[in-house]
């Protein structure tokens, strides 16, 4: 069984940085390609950010590029996303995901039904 829990959200004013972190179980955490999603209240979860195995490649959505970005290190079953300049619209909870299978294109990654566990969320919250 894989578990995936995120950490590090909290409160934060307009402008500020945070960093979130997901810990993954299970010895195979460095096989999978991972992502962030976000869902706000009342709307639908979307994608935020993807990361490859081994940390060499990553891709954001475009409503954060240029502020986020996704690390991981494989050694401590552990993935980042660092949020930097952050606004009241980023307010969220914020979830990690584990990829089924590899894709190659921004939209498949982009996709929910391409991930098979879930964390449980942590979260953001942006006051102005």
């Amino acid at each position: 069984q894989v578990h995936l829990v995120e950490s590090g959200g909290r409160l934060v004013q307009t402008g500020g940085s945070l960093r979130l972190s997901c810990e993954g179980s299970g010895r195979t955490f460095g096989s999978y390609p991972m992502a962030w999603f976000r869902q706000a209240q009342g709307k639908e979860r979307e994608f935020v950010a993807y990361i490859n195995r081994i940390g060499g490649w990553s891709y954001v959505a475009d409503s954060v590029q240029g502020r986020f970005a996704s690390s991981r290190d494989n050694t401590k079953d552990l993935v980042y996303l660092q949020m930097n300049s952050l606004k009241t619209e980023d307010t969220a909870n914020y979830y990690c995901a584990r990829e089924k299978s590899p894709v190659n294109t921004a939209q498949a990654m982009a996709e929910m039904k391409q991930y098979d566990y879930w964390g449980q969320g942590t979260q953001v919250t942006v006051s102005s």
